[in-house]
């Protein structure tokens, strides 16, 4: 270990874009809960190719005591990565273009009715004291999920009460400022996020796990992330 000058990133400023993952050759930097992270000081060479990426501003090089560059470790870390583990040719991966193969539909499918109880559902929109927010079951839902799942109705929505957002295109503080507020006062029965699997979008799960606990309020929450196109890739309960 030595003094040397390496990235330090800022997550107060961090917007989760994924910009600085796709600029960083050597694999030193993922993007983890709607946050960039430097994974291990070893893989970072200090030559700050990142910080020309980050339009907010959340990334530095600083000169601190830190592990060597080490490009065999380097080496091994990105041969063992899967194309899975990589940016997409975009360098943001929530807005790489791309094209999805939708099954057909049975022609004798029968239509399912709007599962829509309440109005608004844009979260900035849903005044806090709203009835219908009172001892509530709550879906809070990335606004890309209700085009990626066929049945988000039938699977996300009914019985539900929803709010919908963005948090990478919208105000993240304000998010938190009005969910801290709406779980400290509603008694809600649970909560489901549902989100896609871009980075970025994981911050709505950050943004509902830091409301529930600056609220105080205790209820069960249902994390639930979709692929590009609709499938449920992972569901867990906390």
């Amino acid at each position: 270990m030595s003094r040397r000058k390496i990235l330090r990133i800022d997550r107060e400023k961090c917007n989760g874009c994924g910009l600085c993952a796709s600029a960083c050759a050597e694999g030193a930097i993922e993007m983890r809960d709607g946050k960039a992270v430097l994974v291990r000081d070893s893989y970072c060479d200090g030559l700050g190719a990142c910080i020309g990426e980050c339009p907010a501003g959340a990334l530095h090089i600083e000169e601190r005591d830190a592990e060597d560059f080490d490009e065999h470790a380097v080496a091994d870390h990105l041969g063992k990565r899967g194309p899975a583990d990589f940016p997409a040719p975009c360098a943001c991966p929530s807005a790489a273009v791309r094209s999805l193969k939708p099954d057909a539909e049975p022609a004798s499918a029968p239509a399912m009715p709007s599962q829509l109880s309440t109005w608004p559902v844009q979260l900035m929109l849903v005044p806090v004291g709203a009835p219908f927010l009172s001892g509530a079951d709550l879906l809070l839902a990335a606004d890309c999920t209700a085009f990626a799942s066929a049945d988000f109705h039938r699977r996300f929505l009914k019985g539900r009460v929803a709010l919908v957002g963005c948090p990478k295109l919208d105000d993240a503080r304000l998010y938190l400022d009005k969910l801290t507020d709406i779980f400290a006062t509603s008694d809600l029965r649970s909560l489901e996020v549902v989100y896609m699997q871009v980075p970025c979008c994981s911050g709505l799960v950050r943004l509902a796990r830091e409301a529930r606990q600056r609220s105080g309020a205790s209820f069960p929450m249902r994390l639930t992330r979709l692929s590009l196109d609709g499938q449920i890739l992972e569901s867990s309960s906390e």
